[in-house]
């Protein structure tokens, strides 16, 4: 799919290129969806992209997105990536407290986080390998931002931050919270004249309803069929969400589109 995200290419004829090939044909953006607990599915894409030699000029991150894209910008390979987050124990973010704005209080989040970005030595975001752009959502003014500069740790966990589940972060005088609240594709931060990848985590009572791109945008969409629901309950899931995801899009980059 290409131009308008979500529209099916209608040529009677198979198109002489893969995927992989319009990709590679110049700078793109990466653009990873919000989608909860996600992060592993986006790490078996940015493990397929590495294999297929393709390295995004910018990567734009929405909650789940955020996390896994603003890691992998700062530097970390998406094998090591993968590693931490099959590592990963409910225990190491669970910190429930009395309900201020959210269940969880988001200190042991941000505990973890630094100890994953650690080797990297990125502590802000203009300062991460590949430009990144996290999506938040600024609960006072009622909108989606988009993210240049700013501590990293408090960008990627405001961007995560699940309304009533953790509480907001407060950054640059700014009452932030989940992303994916007002713009959950991260449309917010693309730009005209930009060549995207959207990896889009459909959420499970929306199948079907694909984004529309922002005019001036040029854009393939790849989507991940029969993604195994990931939760603080069923990290065990995020093993097979993250090799289903490395799979599918192994064969899709490989396949005719662009």
């Amino acid at each position: 799919m290409r131009g308008i995200l979500g529209r099916r290419d209608l040529a009677v004829d198979p198109p002489a290129t893969t995927r992989r090939d319009w990709l590679a044909a110049g700078p793109f953006t990466l653009a990873l969806s919000g989608g909860f607990f996600g992060f592993f599915a986006h790490t078996g894409l940015l493990a397929a992209l590495e294999e297929a030699g393709l390295r995004p000029a910018r990567v734009v991150g929405v909650s789940a997105g955020a996390l896994a894209g603003g890691v992998w910008a700062s530097g970390l390979p998406a094998a090591a990536l993968e590693d931490a987050l099959v590592a990963l124990r409910r225990a190491e973010f669970w910190d429930p407290g009395l309900p201020l704005g959210g269940l969880l209080k988001g200190a042991r989040f941000s505990a973890k986080l630094l100890d994953v970005l650690g080797p990297t030595g990125v502590t802000r975001v203009e300062e991460t390998r590949v430009p990144f752009t996290p999506v938040v959502h600024d609960v006072l003014r009622r909108r989606p931002v988009a993210l240049e500069r700013g501590a990293i740790d408090l960008a990627i966990r405001a961007s995560c931050c699940v309304p009533l589940l953790f509480r907001p972060v407060r950054m640059d005088g700014r009452l932030l919270v989940d992303g994916g609240v007002s713009d959950r594709p991260g449309l917010t931060a693309l730009r005209p004249g930009e060549r995207v990848l959207l990896h889009h985590l459909v959420p499970h009572e929306r199948r079907g309803l694909d984004p529309v791109a922002p005019p001036g945008v040029e854009a393939l969409v790849l989507t991940v069929p029969g993604l195994p629901l990931v939760t603080p309950f069923a990290l065990g899931r995020g093993r097979e969400a993250l090799a289903l995801a490395r799979a599918h899009a192994r064969q899709w980059l490989a396949s005719p589109g662009g």
